[in-house]
């Protein structure tokens, strides 16, 4: 078909603007990653510099409408505040802002505030200007835990990280824990098309309902299909599911959690476990998409890209634009997770766009890639022991003698030390009676042979529960073998004290425990 003047001068307008769109979203990965990385050697960075995520969106046409994160600036020039804290001594605030303009946040002004007692995090600042923050969430269709039906806050402590060497923490989410805001500006509602993604801690799931960061009811109710568009993750199969035993990204649109046009099994989407997990959901007029990545390496995979679910009710949609974290619309309080940063966009972003914000995360050293942590144990000292029952630790449990590590919640509670990793932490919600909880171990043979399994045993108030571990990975490079297992942890009386024993099979062997946790 042969164009007139006019349509080849619009072609040709589409055409430019595409290249320039493109050209932007380049010189954005050049200036945050460096030109070092794009071929072959990316430097350390010190600190985020240049471009945040939401300046890639900007770039990329689909500008950022909220931007949450307790881990660093998703502007490259933000200078504010990240999330705000609140001890429980005194009951005052102090927000946590960053080390310096696109940085990271200043976490040695929380541990000074909150040093001798609990902190909460109260607020999740909104990076955009728009106000749209994340406060306690209020009362919904299912009732939260806390005093008039609000939802619980999260401890300012129980998810400590590093991010390219700084420390930092992320938003620990317990059943019972949940942010919102009913009250938002320009966020995405009915059918108008919007972005989102997510950084999670990918090991930390369950199947309750509903792990959620993104679009959700303004009245804290289940309005029907359609009035949600959220990331979720976790490994519930009471809706949608995808290949594996999970966890897996899925799209929480309201009364269904999808993993793609169908209701409940969707081969395409995979489980995945990253440390740190990218994690995305998008959607437009009759077209969504799920793709998600390794936060840490790599490029992002699409798991589902097309039209909406074959369900009633989702096409058009009918969002309604609240924001929700670590729960559902109707504020559905079981899931289980921990957040660290995510933004919520104004349009489709492509995938390019997307490729461009994953390469800066990875980019800002979630973790530094270090699995397992080599200094976990009092001094950086890993425990060692020779088969059969030795003491891994013990002591007894008060008040700020509980720790926690990466999201999950320690098994060491020793005599000899008040901290794990120099973090000390509240013993509320670290044991639950009659709960059933996953364990992982991170155990390596003196000879190098790899440990077959362990036993783990932990004795509440004199009543002992068994654990049988086997290998959950392979061995790391640095001979370290992950062994996960199961318990259900119960005792009588009021909780009081704990004592950890461990025995390997590998026969006269010797071993050390480099990390024990548990969720």
């Amino acid at each position: 078909m042969k164009l007139s003047n006019s349509g080849t001068r619009r072609l040709f307008n589409r055409r430019w603007r595409a290249i320039v769109t493109l050209l932007a979203v380049m010189s954005l990965v050049v200036s945050t990653i460096g030109l070092a990385s794009l071929f072959g050697t990316a430097p350390q960075l010190a600190q985020a510099a240049g471009s945040g995520p939401c300046d890639i969106y900007a770039a990329g046409g689909t500008p950022c409408v909220a931007a949450h994160s307790t881990t660093r600036a998703l502007f490259g020039a933000y200078n504010g505040n990240l999330y705000q804290v609140r001890r429980s001594s005194d009951n005052t605030t102090l927000n946590i802002g960053v080390l310096a303009a696109g940085g990271f946040a200043n976490a040695a002004a929380q541990d000074s505030f909150c040093a001798g007692t609990t902190c909460l995090i109260t607020i999740i600042y909104d990076q955009t200007g728009r106000g749209n923050h994340l406060t306690q969430a209020p009362p919904g269709g299912f009732s939260g835990p806390a005093a008039g039906g609000f939802d619980n806050l999260a401890n300012a402590t129980a998810a400590p990280i590093t991010i390219s060497g700084h420390k930092a923490y992320g938003v620990f989410i317990a059943p019972g824990t949940g942010y919102r805001n009913n009250n938002t500006n320009g966020i995405a509602t009915g059918d108008s098309p919007e972005g989102m993604y997510a950084i999670f801690d990918g090991t930390h799931f369950n199947g309750g309902c509903c792990f959620d960061y993104g679009n959700a009811e303004r009245n804290s109710r289940d309005n029907g299909n359609g009035t949600m568009e959220a990331i979720y993750f976790g490994n519930i199969k009471v809706w949608g599911f995808g290949t594996g035993n999970g966890p897996w990204i899925m799209a929480d649109l309201e009364n269904g959690l999808y993993s793609g046009v169908n209701f409940g099994f969707n081969s395409n989407d995979p489980s995945v476990n990253n440390r740190y997990l990218t994690a995305i959901v998008k959607g437009e007029p009759n077209h969504w998409s799920i793709r998600g990545g390794n936060a840490q390496s790599g490029s992002l995979s699409t798991f589902y890209n097309g039209a909406r679910p074959n369900v009633a009710g989702y096409n058009p949609m009918k969002k309604e634009g609240a924001i929700i974290l670590g729960i559902g619309g109707d504020n559905s309080i079981g899931a289980a997770g921990t957040f660290y940063e995510g933004v919520m966009t104004s349009g489709y972003p492509s995938d390019a766009t997307e490729n461009s914000v994953q390469a800066n995360v990875v980019a800002a050293g979630y973790g530094n890639g270090s699995v397992p942590n080599s200094n976990v144990l009092t001094n950086g000292n890993a425990e060692s022991g020779t088969t059969g029952w030795s003491v891994f630790g013990s002591g007894t449990l008060a008040s700020n003698t509980s720790v926690a590590h990466g999201g999950t919640r320690s098994l060491l509670l020793t005599g000899r030390t008040a901290s794990w990793n120099g973090i000390s932490q509240n013993l509320t919600g670290l044991l639950t009676n009659g709960k059933s909880y996953s364990t992982n171990v991170w155990v390596r043979s003196q000879s190098g042979t790899p440990s077959a399994k362990a036993t783990l045993a932990l004795t509440v108030n004199g009543t002992t529960s068994f654990l049988s571990l086997t290998p959950a990975t392979a061995v790391n490079s640095s001979g370290w073998t992950l062994l996960s297992g199961t318990t259900t942890v119960s005792w009588s009386g009021t909780l009081s004290s704990a004592t950890w024993y461990v025995e390997t099979a590998s026969g006269t062997d010797s071993f050390s425990i480099d990390d024990a946790s548990f969720q």
